[in-house]
């Protein structure tokens, strides 16, 4: 009698397991493939905004997402759950060359070299790159904020004229308002920001001028990494339309200035980090070295956060 028990108890379920394990493993199981698409399904809807977004920051983006599911989901296992479902964001390098600095017009010092700032429009950083449109290209320019990484000014212009970087100057200062507190505009010695209609138009209102002293990209190394993230993050990439370009564009420095948190700046958005003041809870890698530019920043201020 307790042997046929026994043997009931197993019917319908593998051998070992009794009725009742066979069901909740089977539970469990369907539970876990639940979760792992309800997360995919929110890693796609993340990426249809920032597509090239790396698994550290979609992590830190889905901190709520986890919270409010219940969820267990490190960043390692949501490394390992992208990398077996083919959704690891893979970064393309390629560069033209948009500075020239072999022209007659006066190049200013270094001022920025020394510089970490500690409140918003303190130092802003600009730099110009291209951008394929067809088999031609067309060139964005931008200003962002050193302190917040915001991108406060910036212009979608078909020639490298230095017409298209006023315009992104001009965004700029007109976010900056009535401010007198001083200043520091640093950029490369390209033709666009040593041309006498840009310098003119920062000493009409005191703007301390500063510029990279050699081809060094690290002495400008905040905006090259700007580019780096407008490019891969968001795919801005190549458009068939000038009018589909400044769309996207426009589209994905609202998100980059919005959504986008920066490990740099303790996973704070840039418009959170423009309202604050004083050092920001900066992430500490020990693999690399956090650097502005060409300065390092010292033990105690990489270790806050």
């Amino acid at each position: 009698m307790v042997w046929s028990s026994c043997v009931s108890c197993r019917v319908g379920g593998p051998i070992g397991l009794t009725r009742q394990a066979w069901y909740a493993a089977a539970r469990r199981q369907e539970k876990k493939h639940f979760q792992k698409d309800l997360i995919l399904e929110e890693v796609r809807r993340i990426r249809r905004k920032i597509p090239g977004i790396g698994t550290a920051k979609l992590h830190e983006i889905m901190r709520n997402f986890i919270m409010a599911h219940q969820l267990k989901l490190g960043r390692d296992k949501l490394h390992n759950l992208l990398k077996n479902n083919n959704l690891l964001s893979h970064k393309k390098r390629k560069r033209v060359k948009t500075t020239d600095s072999d022209h007659c017009y006066y190049k200013y010092p270094n001022r920025a070299k020394n510089i970490i700032p500690d409140r918003a429009n303190m130092l802003w950083v600009s730099d110009l790159t291209y951008i394929p449109l067809g088999s031609n290209f067309i060139y964005l320019s931008v200003i962002m904020d050193a302190y917040s990484r915001k991108i406060l000014g910036w212009h979608l212009d078909k020639t490298m004229e230095a017409q298209g970087s006023v315009k992104a100057l001009d965004m700029a200062l007109l976010s900056r308002g009535n401010s007198n507190k001083a200043l520091i505009h640093h950029s490369d010695r390209g033709v666009q920001y040593c041309s006498w209609k840009y310098v003119d138009r920062l000493r009409d209102i005191g703007v301390i001028i500063s510029m990279t002293q050699s081809g060094d990209p690290n002495e400008n190394a905040m905006a090259e990494r700007l580019f780096r993230t407008l490019k891969e993050d968001f795919a801005i990439r190549g458009f068939v339309s000038f009018s589909t370009a400044q769309e996207a564009i426009e589209k994905a420095i609202n998100t980059y200035n919005a959504i986008r948190p920066h490990a740099s700046l303790g996973y704070l958005t840039p418009n959170q980090a423009h309202h604050r003041n004083g050092p920001l809870p900066l992430k500490w890698y020990p693999y690399k070295k956090i650097r502005f530019g060409n300065v390092h920043y010292p033990d105690h201020y990489q270790k806050t956060g």
